[in-house]
């Protein structure tokens, strides 16, 4: 059963979200009602996933991703908010959040996002995909300094990305390309070392700024 902590400062919007989850199947193991809290509740419960909201009082989501960073942690973080918000996104994103949904969605494009990123992969809400990806073409590039050329990549490279790009995890790109899972985790490994990126979702912002994704 894969396991999720809800951090939300609204007592009720946590409880409603756990009968939800509960009803699809999904162990919520932990609750948080503020960043610094949050914190503690991630190290100890060791979810699978992360469902983060951005405006909190004391410590914000935003300070959650960066301290999670810090601390490299790989909990897949999936902030759920109702900011739709297209520098928000950003930032989320580059502090190194893997998914980004609004809660006016369907628990069912909920569980399918948790299921996603606990296998892996990431997830931005299509309402706000078309925004997001101009902001990237239009802004500074979201990570390491040095250009990036289509060159960097072999094409196995390229098309595992454009599919990470598309919310893949490693195992439904393994499908698709026929491949081993393990050698797909490796082409990942390879993409992010190239780029320069942290990891999947800065790798996928940063090739899209450079032109590597079309």
């Amino acid at each position: 059963m894969t396991r999720v902590v809800v951090v939300d400062d609204q007592t009720l919007v946590r409880h409603g979200i756990r009968g939800l989850l509960d009803l699809a199947g999904i162990d919520v193991v932990g609750e948080a009602g503020d960043g610094a809290a949050a914190l503690e509740v991630i190290a100890g419960a060791e979810p699978d996933v992360v469902l983060l909201d951005l405006r909190m009082p004391r410590h914000d989501g935003i300070w959650v991703l960066k301290r999670l960073r810090e601390a490299e942690s790989r909990v897949p973080v999936l902030v759920l908010t109702t900011f739709n918000d297209d520098e928000l996104v950003l930032e989320a994103l580059r502090a190194g959040a893997r998914g980004y949904l609004l809660k006016d969605v369907t628990l069912e494009q909920l569980t399918r996002a948790v299921h996603t990123l606990a296998d892996g992969g990431t997830l931005v809400a299509p309402s706000i995909t078309d925004r997001l990806l101009r902001a990237v073409q239009e802004g500074p590039p979201p990570a390491a300094e040095g250009p990036v050329r289509i060159e960097d990549l072999t094409g196995r490279e390229v098309e595992v990305l454009r599919l990470v790009a598309e919310g893949y995890s490693n195992r439904e790109i393994a499908g698709v390309l026929h491949l081993a899972e393990g050698t797909v985790k490796n082409h990942v490994s390879a993409i992010l070392l190239k780029l320069g990126a942290r990891d999947r979702t800065n790798a996928v912002l940063r090739a899209l700024h450079e032109g590597v994704l079309p």
